[in-house]
Order: structure tokens, then C-alpha cells, then sequence
């Protein structure tokens, strides 16, 4: 979902980085599952592509909703 939030707000990973002040494999990495983010991470992320955090972490709730619970899987 970031790399589409991303992608949506027009932003290349080079300039995320550079608002970020990382560098540019560091939104590679975050984007392909290889670094995770924690909140404070994620807000600066989503705050940077212009995004509000809330409705993105709802909008990420219901996509997980979606999916059955692991204790509900065959």
C-alpha cells in the first residue's frame, strides 16, 4: 500500500528520500517488505507523500479485515 500511496502522490523514491532525508534504498527497502516501519516512521512516511495517517491505517484495517483470521484458516 505505500508504494501505491506513493506512486498516487506523483513522488519518485529519490524525492521521498530527500524529504525523508534517507536514502533512496531506504523507501526501496520499506516499499519491497524488506525494512519495516515503526509509527513514528510510518507517520513521517505517510506525512512526506502527503497522506493522513489515519485514514490510511483505516483504510489498512479493512483491507486485513479481509483475510481470515489465522485461527479461522483450513
Amino acid at each position: 500500500m505505500l508504494k501505491e500511496a506513493r506512486l498516487d502522490s506523483g513522488l519518485t523514491q529519490q524525492q521521498l528520500a530527500d524529504k525523508l532525508i534517507k536514502p533512496q534504498s531506504f523507501v526501496s527497502k520499506v516499499e519491497a517488505g524488506e525494512r519495516l516501519l515503526d509509527v513514528i516512521e510510518l507517520i513521517e512516511f505517510l506525512t512526506a507523500i502527503g497522506v493522513n495517517p489515519g485514514a490510511f491505517v483505516a483504510a489498512l484495517a479493512q483491507e486485513v479485515t479481509a483475510f481470515p483470521a489465522p485461527d479461522q484458516r483450513p
